[in-house]
């Protein structure tokens, strides 16, 4: 290459350390709460990790369900395929800017025509004997063979900064598609856990009702006895055989949603829907306490949420998105070349005389477009102003997502110690109302009415811990527990 080429070249190195357009990005910063206004469980967060909040429950069922989810749900191996994807758009967006360089290589041959019209001119260069890829001009009706090798160089200098904020705009969603995963993570924990918290109140429910059942089964032997020997009249043992036709089909549905949960975990898990059924068709002995969530102060989640993060991440690359736009408005340098050896000879391709060398330095510049560009400046401003935006929703949607469950948390922890009464006198009534009607002061009315009456005040209570559990879920949930903010990095 020439010397002029060379020192352009140079020149535009140079030039690299140039302006970068566009804004630069800073973090948004948004005004959230001193505290939540909702009342948090009396000392919330002793022995908790948020890492792994499904541990707190003490069910092993639970945690290997939620662990098991973790490592094979196509949930989870989607957001870490979107993360490579990341990377790779990184090593693109570094690409940019950067010279290029191929390697070429041809051969060629072309055959004269015996009727192009210039023989006489051929037969003077060549003297009349030029029969094929010999030097000279070829005859008509004879060809020449050219072998070629070398480089071809480029470089389009990023003197305006496109380039440098395009990698700016990949690191940035390579940065959000890594919190994604971990929101990935976070919801699928979340889901694991209320579907088996939903099981468990089924079978629990089942259990409450075959309980029942199984007194007013008994209840029924005792009633058929007493009427045989005329002590009560026969509407007593069919009222209670109805009874019990009410409770089996209550149980029914009952027994069709066990199944349904066993199926909704297994496509959690990333298995077949049947896979689970021999593992969680029978109900553990008993479940733990419910643990207490360390909710911590509103300006934890700016920290902790992992969509909170994807998004601020969005909005750095929506950010950098508008510098790469506003370098197409300004000029584009560009550097050219091409060394090769050319010959028709392959034994002499590298020889000193068969270099050839061109360069050439370039600028282009937009001078009309009809507006194009600068429309695209305005559609990328627009994009990072909805980036804002989205990023503000969902830090104050974070914030609904803590306030509802601790409402929802401590009411239903005054109402489930109320049913826990209401359970103990129910069935206290049950039982001196069974002693009465056992020596005729009480019509059998009245027993059904009070066994009816227990079994809605047990299964308001299995339903009362089930939603102290599926609440105390969404809590960990919304305060972005479920990834390890230790190997974050």
């Amino acid at each position: 290459m020439t010397r002029s080429f060379v020192a352009t070249a140079l020149i535009g190195a140079t030039l690299l350390a140039g302006c970068t357009v566009g804004p630069d990005y800073q973090a948004p910063t948004l005004a959230v709460p001193p505290s939540f206004a909702e009342p948090q469980g009396a000392g919330a967060g002793t022995g908790v990790d948020p890492a792994r909040w499904w541990t707190a429950f003490g069910d092993s069922t639970l945690i290997s369900l939620v662990e098991r989810a973790l490592k094979d749900s196509p949930t989870v191996a989607i957001a870490a395929s979107r993360v490579r994807q990341a990377r790779l758009q990184e090593i693109a967006a570094y690409a940019v800017g950067r010279p290029t360089v191929d390697a070429l290589g041809n051969v060629s041959h072309v055959e004269f025509s015996k009727n192009a019209g210039f023989s006489s001119l051929a037969s003077l260069f060549s003297g009349g004997s030029g029969n094929g890829s010999g030097g000279g001009i070829a005859l008509p009706g004879s060809g020449i063979t050219t072998y070629a090798a070398g480089f071809d160089a480029s470089w389009e200098i990023d003197l305006f900064g496109g380039g440098r904020r395009g990698v700016e705009g990949a690191l940035a969603r390579s940065d959000a598609a890594v919190w994604s995963q971990r929101d990935a993570a976070v919801t699928l924990g979340a889901e694991v856990a209320q579907a088996y918290f939903a099981l468990r109140l089924d079978q629990a429910q089942s259990a409450v009702v075959e309980d029942e059942l199984g007194r007013q089964r008994r209840a029924l032997e005792i009633a058929g006895n007493v009427a045989k020997v005329g002590l009560s009249p026969q509407i007593d043992v069919t009222r209670q055989r109805q009874s019990i036709t009410s409770l089996e089909a209550r149980l029914e549905p009952l027994r069709a949603d066990t199944r349904v949960r066993i199926h909704a975990l297994g496509i959690l898990l990333g298995a077949e829907p049947e896979s689970l059924t021999a593992e969680l068709i029978a109900p553990p002995p008993t479940l733990a306490s419910v643990p207490v969530v360390p909710a911590g102060l509103p300006s934890d989640l700016l920290r902790r949420r992992p969509d909170i993060r994807a998004a601020e991440r969005q909005l750095a690359a929506a950010t950098a998105d508008i510098g790469v736009a506003v370098a197409d408005l300004y000029p584009k340098f560009k550097l050219t070349g091409m060394a090769e050896f050319l010959s028709t000879s392959l034994a002499s391709l590298l020889a000193r005389d068969s270099l050839q060398a061109s360069g050439v330095a370039g600028v282009s510049f937009p001078l009309l477009d009809w507006g194009r560009r600068k429309a695209t400046v305005g559609l990328r401003k627009e994009d990072r102003e909805q980036a804002y935006l989205r990023y503000k929703a969902t830090v104050l949607g974070a914030l609904r997502d803590v306030e509802d469950p601790l409402a929802r948390i401590d009411a239903e922890r005054r109402r489930n110690a109320a049913l826990t009464r209401a359970v103990a006198d129910a069935a206290a009534t049950a039982h001196a109302v069974d002693a009465q009607y056992r020596t005729g002061f009480v019509a059998q009315n009245a027993l059904i009415d009070a066994q009816i009456t227990v079994l809605s005040a047990r299964e308001q209570l299995v339903a009362s811990d089930a939603r102290l559990r599926q609440d105390t879920a969404a809590l960990f949930k919304a305060i972005g527990g479920g990834w390890d903010e230790a190997k974050a990095g």
